[in-house]
């Protein structure tokens, strides 16, 4: 009955998360979802991103989340020495119940980084994205509050459905904003502010529509050493969809281990916190523009009671190619 208990959790969860967007912990490692103006604004010539994230991967596999995206510089050679041009794609997958619902989003966006100095320390950069998404739902995989026994859900639903597969899809639109500054080249600040489904596309199933609701997210960062191997990086995001809103913030520690070398490794360790939900420990190893980050949330509200302790493992993936060239130019990391 616990189990049984633990999946009518899931279920109800789905219903009200209808509404939000999916979401990453390690929100920093996914750029592209956080804010298109984030699209080329790296140190490098390009960035590869990966993520994917498992929630309760032992309660009917609720909720695995994964994404691939590369962005780069474009039209260097024709815009000034301070400013910058990017050009992403992102592929995008969210499968909830075991696969009963699934989301396929592709997007293209881009963004223009503006110097606001000669040495290009301070940027303002917009962003613009599009986004085809695709929904469908396998009715077979379904399961009702009617199919509920003392077995699980081995009852039979009065549900009816005309197809096996409900399907939607649609096309989205997403901006940001974004400054980003630097005092001198050990340090960075930022602070931005993206738009999500701001033309709030319609869903349409069994002859109902949904329009998606607008997402904001407001988001702040900064990274500054605190001695001679060891920076420290903080960040935070507020995020508000519907009528739900989301708030994570935390840091962690950059310790270097060959200090002095024209490729340094470094280990991070820190946490970040979503208030009022999980406390998420971060490990991270970053080697040859490699940096591997991995996360587990540890759920701290009421809903631990029916996820007995279940978390959500997270890793994320960032590799920046940067010509030995070019000058060092400071960018948000975290």
């Amino acid at each position: 009955m616990r189990k049984i208990a633990m999946i009518c959790c899931v279920f109800f969860m789905l219903g009200k998360a209808s509404a939000q967007d999916p979401h990453f912990s390690q929100f920093f490692s996914s750029p592209l979802t956080l804010s298109p103006a984030f699209t080329g604004k790296f140190d490098g010539n390009y960035r590869i991103a990966g993520n994917y994230r498992n929630q309760w991967a032992t309660i009917y596999n609720a909720f695995t989340t994964a994404t691939a995206s590369v962005d780069f510089r474009v039209l260097q050679d024709h815009i000034p020495s301070n400013d910058a041009w990017g050009l992403g794609f992102m592929a995008y997958n969210d499968n909830s119940a075991a696969g009963a619902v699934n989301f396929n989003y592709a997007t293209i966006s881009t963004a223009y980084h503006k110097g606001l100095d000669e040495e290009g320390y301070h940027q303002l950069s917009a962003g613009f994205q599009v986004t085809y998404a695709n929904m469908f739902i396998n009715t077979a995989n379904l399961k009702f509050a009617d199919q509920l026994t003392n077995n699980g859900f081995t009852g039979v639903t009065n549900e009816i459905f005309n197809n096996t597969t409900l399907k939607s899809n649609y096309v989205d639109i997403n901006a940001g904003i974004l400054y980003n500054g630097s005092t001198n080249d050990k340090n960075n600040f930022y602070f931005g502010l993206s738009l999500y489904h701001i033309t709030r596309p319609q869903q349409q199933f069994t002859g109902g529509y949904f329009a998606l609701n607008s997402r904001a997210t407001i988001h702040a960062g900064t990274y500054f050493p605190i001695g001679e191997i060891s920076t420290l990086h903080l960040s935070a995001m507020q995020s508000f969809q519907g009528g739900a809103a989301e708030t994570v913030l935390g840091g962690a520690f950059q310790f270097v281990a060959n200090n002095g070398d024209d490729n340094p490794a470094s280990l991070y360790l820190g946490s970040w916190v979503r208030l009022n939900d999980a406390i998420i420990p971060y490990v991270g190893l970053e080697f040859n523009n490699l940096r591997l980050g991995l996360t587990y949330d540890s759920n701290t509200s009421s809903l631990k009671t029916a996820s007995q302790g279940q978390g959500g493992f997270e890793f994320s993936l960032i590799y920046i190619y940067k010509a030995s060239t070019e000058k060092v130019l400071n960018c948000p990391k975290f």
